[in-house]
């Protein structure tokens, strides 16, 4: 009776686990100083569901089904605050941080004049920002971010093979491209000399906070782009468990892990390896491209004003040639056409790789270094 008791337990801890709800956690600070906002009200948009901040800013919210969400963040004082498409999942919690705009509530002096023309307030046109969850769903982009780029308004794209950036006429080589601050020379794999593109993206979608993509009026510390700016934010590690995780796509295996290194250090790590060679060997193409690639990001919050990160990111490319492709080949016109590739495309291994360190530092007056 024991025995048939404990195999039925196992057999339903599955189900018990897929039916767990899912948990959106985090933290509301001040953008300016990152003191918490204690008392501020989190909320699920269009559900009964919510939370306040503590003491310590942070809060968690339960309970919730797996779905896209848009949470809201306000408190007195501050500017509301609303993220958008939260992709929520019963596998693990989400990580939020809301970092919320102070309001100037008071003033030592009011002065009202007439004016004879009403300014309206202005939006920025030539800035568009978007988090994971609307590269992860744009249909065809195959969680490229590339390719999501190159559906926007003004933005062309070379060919469908390659991730070529060219806004409003511009070159392809005159985009810039920065990871949390640091600028990254390129973000494709199979990169051509003098352009941005490639057919691949070397950036992993899951480290993606969000990016902010301008096609014109860049920031001061953005001046050097030519055509457009790609400021991309990464995610954090996770600060509560350590939490492996595997993907298999169409054409490449990935691993991430993340997790947190004692009370003041979390990591992101990723690396990926392609098995196209073995799909263009069974098809009998005369090519076979290789790509691999890793990214990290580590943090350590020396106290509540200084947070360092360390951040990597690097591609090994190898583009060889299929010298039995012609083995069992009787067409002479399929021969020929392999012969001409074979004779006429180099062979090419290509390394890259971009390191950086980031210093990030809160004080009363809105400085950040």
């Amino acid at each position: 009776m024991k025995f048939s008791l404990l195999v039925l337990s196992i057999l339903f801890l599955p189900f018990t686990f897929l039916a767990q709800s899912g948990v959106i956690k985090g933290r509301v600070y001040n953008n300016l100083n990152n003191k918490p906002v204690p008392d501020a009200k989190v909320l699920v948009i269009d559900q009964a569901k919510g939370a306040i901040t503590l003491e310590d800013g942070t809060f968690e919210i339960s309970g919730l089904n797996p779905g896209v969400y848009s949470i809201k963040a306000t408190s007195v004082g501050f500017k509301e605050l609303v993220l958008n498409e939260i992709i929520v999942t019963n596998a693990r919690s989400i990580e939020l941080d809301f970092a919320l705009e102070e309001l100037v509530l008071e003033q030592k002096e009011v002065t009202v004049k007439a004016t004879p023309f009403v300014r309206k307030s202005e939006s920025p046109t030539s800035l568009k920002t978007l988090n994971a969850s609307e590269i992860e769903r744009l249909p065809g982009a195959g969680r490229d971010v590339s390719k999501v780029i190159a559906a926007l308004p003004g933005v062309a794209s070379r060919a469908t093979f390659r991730n070529d950036i060219i806004i409003r006429g511009g070159s392809p080589g005159e985009n810039k491209f920065y990871l949390d601050g640091i600028e990254v020379p390129n973000i494709n794999h199979f990169a051509t000399q003098g352009s941005s593109g490639g057919p691949v993206g070397l950036l992993n979608v899951n480290f993606i906070r969000e990016v902010d993509f301008y096609s014109g009026a860049f920031p001061a510390n953005r001046a050097n782009g030519l055509s457009s700016v790609l400021a991309f934010k990464q995610k954090d590690g996770n600060q509560d468990a350590f939490i492996t995780n595997f993907a298999l796509g169409s054409s490449d295996a990935a691993l991430t892990f993340d997790g947190p290194i004692g009370k003041k250090v979390d990591f992101i790590f990723s690396a990926r390896r392609s098995y196209l060679q073995f799909l263009f060997a069974a098809l009998q193409l005369p090519i076979l491209p290789t790509y691999n690639d890793f990214q990290y990001k580590f943090n350590f919050k020396v106290n509540d004003k200084n947070k360092v990160t360390f951040i990597g990111l690097g591609a090994i490319d190898d583009f060889r040639l299929n010298a039995k492709v012609n083995e069992n080949v009787t067409d002479s016109a399929t021969r020929e056409s392999n012969n001409y590739i074979l004779n006429n495309l180099p062979l090419q291994k290509q390394w890259n790789y971009t390191v950086g360190i980031n210093w990030l530092h809160y004080s009363k007056t809105p400085t950040k270094t």
